[in-house]
């Protein structure tokens, strides 16, 4: 008669993990670790985030704090009941990523398909920030900082 053994995948697979992305050991151990990837394409900032297995409307929370950080936040819970093998990830997933520069904050959209979020953020002209102005001078006039 043959006996079945079980095996336990979560110590190997651990290790792999580690060795997934460089500088792991340097990251905060809170939470699972969110991938994401970004990019600029026709004037805007694209950030994606994979999050699949997740309700959109009650387990994903975008966040803008001053500063020009955008935090993503999502929660994925496990339904199965009973012993199992489950390679997936479940519990908190958390990122903070700093926008570039020339981030409009008050037009940031975001939406979710197919296991991704999108986060779009519109980028304010440069050349207008950049450009030099002329400074008027002021003779006889104490100026009062307010």
């Amino acid at each position: 008669m043959n006996t079945l053994t079980h095996r336990d995948y979560r110590g190997p697979s651990n290790l792999f993990d580690w060795l997934e992305s460089p500088l792991t050991a340097l990251r905060p151990l809170d939470g699972n670790p969110l991938r994401v990837e970004d990019y600029v394409k026709d004037g805007c900032y694209i950030l994606r985030a994979e999050l699949p297995g997740v309700d959109p409307e009650k387990d994903i929370d975008v966040t803008m704090s001053h500063g020009g950080v955008l935090a993503i936040r999502a929660d994925r819970h496990e339904e199965a009941e009973g012993k199992h093998h489950s390679e997936f990830r479940y519990g908190t997933f958390a990122r903070s990523i700093t926008l570039p520069a020339g981030a409009d904050e008050k037009h940031i959209q975001a939406s979710y398909d197919k296991g991704v979020l999108e986060v779009v953020v519109p980028l304010k002209d440069q050349d207008d920030e950049k450009a030099e102005r002329r400074i008027p001078v002021m003779l006889n006039k104490h100026i009062n900082p307010t």
